[in-house]
């Protein structure tokens, strides 16, 4: 798993890419799915947890055709993953 945080222009915008190109993209990099969360303080920031591995997500952020998707989305800078602090039962 992998959590990712933007800012973008346009929350609708942003849905409409990420799930169409951007998940065709993801998907030809390994990743198994995504959830997409709003920020409660940040109206243009979201978080999106993804099933996708550190390889892969290495890979899809350095594919040249990602920086054109992500400028069509309304992305503000880029995707930055969160560090792992630990994994906890309970």
């Amino acid at each position: 798993m992998i959590l990712a945080t933007t800012k973008i222009e346009n929350y609708e915008r942003f849905l409409e890419i990420f799930s169409t190109k951007g998940a065709e993209k993801r998907k030809l990099h390994g990743s198994k799915g995504s959830t997409v969360f709003r920020d409660p303080v940040e109206d243009n920031r979201v978080w999106v947890l993804f099933d996708w591995n550190a390889d892969g997500w290495k890979d899809f952020v350095s594919d040249p055709d990602v920086p054109a998707i992500l400028q069509e989305a309304g992305h503000i800078g880029k995707p930055q993953a969160a560090e792992l602090g630990g994994r906890y039962d309970a």
